[in-house]
């Protein structure tokens, strides 16, 4: 009789597991082996909330969804986990534990153990409690400056994916073209060049550290009309592959973005998620990409509620996967049973369902979650003991020293001076009056997307869980010699009158008087900017107007400072200010940022990434009108803003001299290279932004007045001047012309090298020559500069 030895054998990898296959085959194999329900269950995600003491996720209950059943969606997969972090506050490290121990849950229930996408919003930062809150994203445009910004951003991808974050909902690549709507403070500007510049940085960041950028919103989402939220669209075909798409394209082509959400506008009667042309003809098959497309929250839904070309949420869940929609978020809806059901009924056929899920794993192995090394245990607790919450608490830090410094930078450089009568900086003040609603708040700093904003304000029984110092806590730390008065006047937009006479009383009684104004963020009417918070005029919010008035009028000097979220028209604060500061939500450094530019510890560099309206009725308007956008004999509105696009003072002045261009013409595929001499003609260091707009006097097309085709900043020393070269492509010229064809005419054109789009300091006119050349998708998208020692 022998023996029984046991053999230890090693189980064969399956394919879709094994890293030595193609990636292509190993989704093929996996696709193949996936019952329906299987594959339809990659194709949504879970609105989940993470456990407060490190326990599981629990599915989040929103007031637009049904509850949903764990238990039963797991035994056949999920596709993505939403906002385990942003849902609710939760110490950073017992919500990692809790997210890790979800997705052990997830992997043991399905047959294949493949794990979820864990995605979060990262607008302003990563939206986590306790996680630093960056300057909003229309800060990122006031700064010019992409290398900051691409930094910001992989710092808060190095933050996401310590924990076992997967995907960013960011960034907002949508061009303001009506300043009244709500989320211009999630937006970059009112150019489509310096959104995707800036915007391809962030995503370059965000990537860099392993993080799926997601652009949104795909696309026209910030032209509605009247500027409010989520209504109805009227562009055309011009507006929209002229000013609307290129920031997309950039961020794909050069950024590597492999996400995209679609919007929820639609347009010309077509919405955004059904719409095939776009989210397949234009950019999968034109533009080459190649990575997963997810739905806005609902917005599947809403092709049945709002939007109505869908009879029921199965029509829906085909008419998005049809355009090429792969993810249904935030929750399960339409892409779960409806879905299924439609399959089984031949409304919907399979080979849909597998083009998404081909994606969606595609993706996954490429995160590394099909491997068989995969681990659930995020780089941030390596070496932890996973079996003590009580001892896990605490020990991440979201909001790190290095992040608190940048997120200083990014404010410093994004604070904009629009006007000054040499009152700025202030010489040692004896007596300061600060006075407003935004004077002593510490959340003025913060923008919608924000975690205190947009989750902690449900929760008001918890700790903010960052260190927010109001404007007067700064400037009592940058001004410790001064005395500090400080009167609320009124409040953001409570229209209340009663307090404007202290606050004069006290502006009489000082030296200076620094006014904080502007805005409050909340969502949905909560607020005076944000999601929802839309504007039906642009003059300041409330009483606030009457309480600048009254101080203007008190015989002290008054510096008017801006916390908000979009630009406001300021009456007659214009003229009669000392000097006025711009800062667009600046974040957990911001007020610092504004104490240091008013003693003048800090220079100002921020460049308006939109104009300031002169009257609170003109809007939409843009820089980028045409000629018939402009102010005219024939129409008693003016558009004409009070400071321009681009503006921004300094407190030193600069010179613009010795324009030379290598050749006055080139072909239409040819380049012009035009060079000019920048000197410090002032007593201080300063930055200046050389601007590049580009004039077409006669095309075949109606074009906008001028356009920025090029920026670089410049950092010089008192008497310090630099020889500055730009080199711009014809491609630079081209736009859409009357048979929808990208194209560049021959033809004179001007080059007017900037200040800002109402300060042009060197003029210059070129010649296009040749025929009419077509410009596709590969065209050139910079002009180059190069600064000389």
């Amino acid at each position: 009789m022998t023996a029984n030895v046991a053999v230890e054998t090693t189980p064969e990898i399956p394919l879709w597991n094994d890293p030595s296959h193609p990636v292509s085959a190993r989704v093929d194999a996996l696709i193949g082996a996936m019952t329906l329900q299987e594959k339809i269950a990659q194709l949504y995600g879970v609105w989940v909330g993470a456990s407060a003491n490190g326990g599981e996720v629990a599915p989040h209950q929103h007031d637009m969804e049904e509850a949903v059943d764990l238990d039963a969606l797991l035994p056949s997969g999920l596709g993505q986990l939403t906002r385990p972090f942003g849902t609710a506050p939760v110490d950073p490290a017992l919500g990692a534990l809790s997210l890790l121990r979800t997705q052990t849950r997830i992997t043991s229930a399905n047959r294949f153990g493949i794990p979820a996408v864990a995605h979060e919003e990262c607008l302003a930062g990563f939206a986590a409690w306790g996680a630093t809150a960056y300057p909003v994203p229309l800060s990122w445009g006031a700064t010019f400056d992409p290398d900051v910004i691409r930094r910001m951003a992989a710092a808060i991808g190095r933050d996401m994916r310590a924990v076992g974050v997967h995907q960013g909902l960011a960034p907002v690549l949508d061009v303001v073209r009506d300043l009244r709507w709500g989320r211009v403070e999630e937006t970059i500007g009112e150019d489509p060049y310096l959104v995707g510049t800036i915007g391809t940085a962030y995503v370059q960041g965000l990537e860099s550290a392993g993080i799926v950028a997601t652009l949104k919103h795909f696309v026209g989402y910030s032209a509605s009309r009247a500027g409010r939220n989520l209504a109805p669209t009227s562009v055309g075909p011009r507006e929209r592959a002229d000013v609307l798409l290129p920031p997309f394209e950039m961020a794909i082509r050069e950024g590597g973005a492999r996400s995209v959400m679609h919007a929820y506008t639609d347009i010309d009667g077509i919405p955004s998620a059904a719409d095939e042309k776009l989210l397949t003809g234009l950019l999968r098959d034109t533009w080459g990409f190649d990575g997963t497309v997810v739905a806005d929250y609902f917005g599947i839904a809403f092709l049945k509620t709002l939007h109505g070309i869908a009879g029921d949420f199965a029509d829906a869940a085909g008419a998005a996967l049809t355009a090429g929609v792969d993810i249904e978020l935030p929750t399960v809806k339409t892409f779960g049973a409806p879905l299924a059901d439609a399959v089984a009924e031949g409304r919907v056929p399979e080979s849909l369902i597998d083009r998404a899920l081909r994606r969606v794993l595609t993706q996954k192995a490429d995160l590394g979650l099909l491997d068989p090394d995969w681990s659930p245990v995020p780089p941030a607790f390596a070496g932890a003991d996973l079996d003590d919450p009580d001892a896990l608490r605490g020990t991440i830090d979201l909001d790190s020293p290095a992040n608190r410094e940048l997120a200083r930078e990014i404010a410093e450089k994004a604070v904009v001076l629009l006007a000054n009568d040499g009152t700025l900086p202030l010489a040692a003040p004896r007596r300061i009056a600060l006075v407003g609603p935004n004077a002593a708040e510490g959340t003025a700093v913060l923008g919608c997307y924000s975690f205190p904003q947009h989750v902690g304000v449900q929760h008001p029984e918890i700790p903010v869980g960052i260190e927010l110092p109001s404007l007067a806590e700064s400037l009592a730390a940058e001004f410790p010699d001064a005395e500090i008065t400080v009167a609320r006047g009124t409040g953001v937009d409570d229209g209340d009158l009663s307090g404007i006479a202290e606050a004069v009383d006290t502006a009489r009684d000082a030296d200076i008087v620094v006014v904080a104004l502007g805005d409050r963020a909340g969502l949905f009417g909560r607020g005076t900017s944000g999601e929802g918070c839309d504007a039906e005029s642009l003059a300041l919010p409330g009483a606030q107007q009457e309480l600048l008035n009254a101080l203007l009028d008190s015989g002290t000097p008054v510096v008017t400072v801006l916390l908000a979220g979009r630009p406001y028209a300021l009456g007659r604060a214009v003229e009669d200010s000392a000097a006025i500061v711009q800062s667009f939500f600046p974040g957990v450094g911001g007020t610092r940022a504004i104490a240091g530019v008013l003693s003048g510890r800090t220079a100002p560099s921020g460049r308006l990434p939109v104009s300031v309206p002169r009257g609170p009725g003109s809007q939409p308007a843009t820089y980028l009108g045409a000629r018939l956008a402009q102010a005219s004999e024939v129409s008693n509105i003016d558009p004409t803003p009070a400071f321009g696009f681009g503006h921004g003072l300094t407190y030193t002045t600069f010179a613009w001299s010795d324009l030379t261009l290598d050749t006055e013409q080139a072909p239409t595929d040819g380049e012009f290279t035009a060079s000019l001499t920048v000197r410090n003609t002032g007593e201080r260091s300063g930055t200046e932004v050389v601007q590049l707009y580009l004039h077409d006097p006669v095309a075949s097309v109606v074009q906008p007045v001028q356009r920025l085709v090029g920026y670089t900043r410049l950092e010089l020393a008192p008497g310090e001047e630099r020889r500055v070269r730009v080199t711009v492509p014809a491609d630079l010229a081209s736009f859409t012309g009357r048979d929808g064809r990208r194209i560049v005419e021959p033809g004179e054109l001007e080059l007017r090298l900037s200040a800002s789009s109402t300060d042009a300091r060197l003029t210059t006119r070129v010649t296009l020559t040749g025929p009419v050349r077509e410009a596709d998708h590969t065209r050139r998208f910079h002009a180059e500069f190069t600064v000389e020692d």
